[in-house]
Formats: C-alpha cells, structure tokens, sequence
C-alpha cells in the first residue's frame, strides 16, 4: 500500500529548518509498526511529484488502512492525505485504488 503524504511545508519555520519535518516522524511510527509486527515499511518511498510515498506491506488490506489513516492523523502531517492500494508488482506510483483518508 502506498500512502500519498502532500509535500506542504510548514509555514513560519525559521530559517534552514526542515520544511517537512513530518516525513521522519512518520517513518519512525511506521518503523515502530515494524517492530511490533502491525505493518512492515515496504521500502523508503520518496518524493513523487507533490507528494511523499510511504510503502507499507505484509498486513491485510483493512489492516494497512487503518495504520494509513492513523498516519494521516499524526500531528504535523498535512491534509489531503490517501493510498493506493496496491501491489509489489505495479511499475510506478500511484497505481490502484484510491481512497482519501484527510
């Protein structure tokens, strides 16, 4: 599953500060899903046009779902959040499903 994370920067960051600090918050969470066996980090994921991908795996579908909209909940991460469901042999990003979750 691919979760599609807006690239919104902060507003009133100082400046040189990370305009997405957002982006290591939610790989740590999906790290620590990781560790306790909920959802797997499928690989790093990056930037895709004005989005940033998340890829997670090796859970239900249901599963992965709710772990996505636990993501887009998470503070500091903007609105208009979703994933695509998908699978490991698609060719590119945003191949799938969709469906919103903020």
């Amino acid at each position: 599953m691919e979760i599609h994370v807006p690239l919104t920067p902060l507003i009133g960051l100082p400046e040189g500060e990370d305009p997405f600090p957002w982006i290591d918050e939610v790989m740590d969470y999906i790290t620590e899903l990781d560790e306790r066996g909920e959802a797997a980090l499928y690989d790093d994921g990056g930037e895709f046009g004005d989005v940033y991908v998340f890829l997670i795996n090796a859970a239900s579908e249901e599963r992965l779902l709710a772990v996505a909209a636990r993501i887009a909940d998470l503070p500091g991460v903007p609105a208009g959040v979703y994933a695509m469901v998908t699978d490991d042999e698609a060719e590119e990003f945003g191949l799938g499903r969709r469906v919103d979750l903020s």
